[in-house]
């Protein structure tokens, strides 16, 4: 019995295998048929010693190919809907977003200056798996690669129409950075165990893909080598390391191995950017990390928090420090001031405190700029403003046209969960503010859309900090209409180093002298794919109607007589829908049909297999010899184009035309695969050579 089924079971496949090959073979045939009918006609252009109209050779082909069906003007007229169409969402619309946001068209300064121009980029969090968890595929891969795109298309035009000298990135480059385990701790979830370090560098040199390397090719090297020009993504988020306890040190150390230091000062613009690891700090006062080994001689979890409370316990000075270094480098001078050597004993005083720094009361006091991944503390339902997409501002019953002091649909939820919190808690977010003092600007992330406060209970130069938390530039993150925020920065110092204080028109504020900022939108992804999806059904619709059209017009019979012995000739396509006449994609008889470019009319060149003399005529008359003549019917010789089956064609009579639904079907088959070809390869060379 069991010889029995493996026998039956080996018959079986083999019949399938013979089945499948057939058919492979047969369509393989087909195409192959198609393409030498196509080129055959103009090919006896040359064998008909008409070789010196060869420049017509093209034309022939043009007009065979219209000619058979493959191409036609509705068809024609799809494929160039369809190539504007992705031409225009897969490039131009990118193009179009950001030159609406040129830095003239707000920016406003005086027209003989010459301001710093910054963008600030928010959460792109790029796709992988931890980001839609069980997604099949192909669905995942194609997830993976449009936003990809989408990042890529989007910070390329950027770079390239705007141009701006300093690139900040505010946390959350990566989705599950902080699940992939390091070689020194292992993953504890164990739905994430199997990626590793290896995973994460991958992602890293994806990160480099897609954003250094555009950024590499707008920046020179003689603008990065004088401070021209910085791309600063150290910041991280909670996706990049986690929160509070949360953080692994073993993942945050890898983090600033590759990225840089999370806690910095940059001189930009003649401002101090002041980037602050917000997520490390909120480990203090929350219990005791299961990362960490307790210490007794150690506040819980200081070991993930210490870094960026001794960065900031004397940030007063490293941002006067920094700036000096700034100015010096520009002067041509040397950065670091060079101090008298002397020798002092150990248990001098001067060797237990911190070396007199005279020179930073002469540095000028720039403007401050907070970056923060996560941002302030405010009360729950401050409103975030008109720009908020998801939840635009509700309106009061009384006044319209004012908004409401609580809205607690516009704001950002005061809320905290696994591995996140929205705002940072209220004793963390005063302690930035008393620390770093004197600033009004602050620019955060996290929250993935757009949102603009003022924070009256921290105050700064007698006015409020203003923060703005920038929307994610990820069509994946929630929002329809992704974006990044540009500011323009203008602050001149003069020959004393100090900065001009000079006010740009009554009409501005204080607070907005040296800092202005600008919302730039990108597209809509969403709506490009539903234009494609109207265009698709648009097309479909299209071709059926002109099946239709086509297969209830096309001639009943195409059978007939069998072909004559004498040498005829019959026009091309004058069966249409022959399965004969498109499987052989032949020439029928004697004749060869040429196609002159000059004339656009068909001519007839018959030729004689014997080349005789016309001067006597045959004894038996004009006609098929006898079988007992010299001359019989099989003599005659038939002079055929590539691709004549004479054995086949003599064989039986030519078959019925299809014709109604079947004519209908297989006509919007064989359109819609045509427009589709060509569609698709449009599409995949737009989306690997941007």
């Amino acid at each position: 019995m069991t010889n029995e089924f493996y026998n039956g079971r080996q018959q079986y496949s083999q019949k399938s295998w013979d089945k499948l090959a057939g058919s492979a073979q047969f369509l393989f045939a087909g195409l192959l048929r198609r393409s030498r009918s196509l080129v055959s006609r103009p090919r006896t252009l040359l064998d008909g010693g008409n070789s010196r109209r060869a420049n017509s050779v093209p034309n022939a082909i043009l007009h065979n190919v219209w000619h058979s069906g493959w191409i036609s003007p509705t068809k024609l007229g799809l494929i160039l809907l369809w190539v504007l169409l992705l031409w225009w969402g897969e490039r131009q619309v990118f193009r179009n977003s950001i030159s609406s946001c040129q830095w003239e068209s707000w920016e406003a300064w005086p027209s003989d200056t010459t301001p710093h121009h910054a963008v600030l980029l928010a959460d792109p969090q790029l796709v992988d798996p931890h980001t839609y968890p069980g997604r099949p595929w192909p669905l995942s891969t194609l997830t993976v690669r449009h936003t990809d795109l989408y990042l890529q298309r989007a910070f390329a035009s950027l770079q390239q129409i705007l141009d701006p000298e300093t690139t900040f990135f505010l946390g959350d480059l990566f989705d599950g950075g902080r699940e992939w385990a390091t070689g020194k701790d292992k993953q504890k979830d164990s739905q994430w165990k199997r990626y590793d370090s290896r995973f994460w560098l991958k992602e890293y040199a994806r990160f480099g893909r897609i954003f250094l390397d555009h950024w590499i090719i707008r920046a020179p090297l003689e603008n990065i080598s004088t401070r021209k020009r910085k791309f600063i993504a150290s910041l991280p988020g909670n996706h990049d390391l986690g929160l509070g306890n949360g953080i692994s040190l073993s993942v945050r150390d890898r983090f600033t191995t590759f990225f840089g230091l999370g806690n910095r000062i940059d001189i930009v613009g003649n401002h101090t950017f002041i980037s602050v690891d917000t997520v490390s700090l909120s480990a203090r006062g929350q219990a005791q990390s299961d990362n960490l080994r307790h210490n007794e001689a150690q506040e819980p979890n200081q070991e993930i928090w210490g870094i960026t409370d001794g960065f900031l316990s004397d940030i007063k000075a490293k941002m006067s420090l920094a700036v000096d270094r700034e100015l010096r480098a520009r002067a041509g001078q040397p950065e670091n001031r060079l101090h008298a050597h002397e020798v002092l004993d150990i248990h001098d005083p001067k060797v237990q405190s911190a070396p007199p720094q005279p020179f930073l009361e002469d540095v000028p006091q720039l403007p401050s700029v907070l970056l923060t991944h996560v941002p302030l503390y405010r009360s729950p339902g401050t409103p975030c403003g008109p720009l908020r997409e998801r939840w635009p501002p509700s309106k009061s019953a009384d006044n319209a046209a004012e908004p409401l002091e609580s809205d607690d649909a516009n704001a950002i939820s005061v809320s905290a969960g696994y591995q996140y919190q929205n705002v940072l808690q209220p004793d963390v977010s005063r302690e930035l503010v008393e620390k770093i003092g004197n600033f009004e600007h602050v620019f955060s992330g996290d929250d993935h859309d757009y949102c603009a406060v003022v924070h009256h209970g921290f105050t700064s130069k007698g006015r409020g900090v203003r923060e703005i938390t920038v929307k994610s530039m990820s069509w994946a993150m929630g929002v329809r209409k992704p974006g990044f925020l540009m500011v323009s920065l203008w602050n001149p110092i003069d020959g004393n180093r100090r900065s001009s204080d000079v006010p740009i028109s009554s009409s501005r504020n204080a607070g907005d002298i040296t800092l202005r900022s600008h919302l730039c939108l990108l597209p809509d992804q969403l709506s490009i794919f539903i234009r494609y999806g109207v265009l698709l059904g648009f097309t479909l619709t299209t071709l059926l109607f002109r099946a239709f059209i086509h297969g209830f017009k096309k001639s009943a019979l195409c059978d007939g007589p069998d072909e004559p012995s004498l040498p005829t000739e019959r026009p091309p396509n004058a069966c249409v829908g022959s399965d004969k006449r498109d499987r052989a994609g032949s020439m029928t008889g004697l004749s060869t049909y040429n196609y002159s470019g000059d004339s656009h009319q068909h001519s007839r060149t018959t030729r004689s297999s014997a080349g005789r003399p016309r001067s006597l005529s045959p004894t038996s008359g004009y006609g098929i010899p006898d079988s007992g003549s010299v001359y019989s019917k099989s003599s005659l010789s038939r002079v055929s184009a590539p691709g004549w089956d004479e054995s086949a064609d003599d064989a039986k009579p030519r078959r019925r035309a299809e014709k109604g639904m079947r004519a209908v079907w297989r006509e919007t088959r064989r359109s819609t695969v045509q427009v589709a070809l060509v569609g698709l390869l449009w599409y995949v060379w737009l989306a690997y050579t941007s």
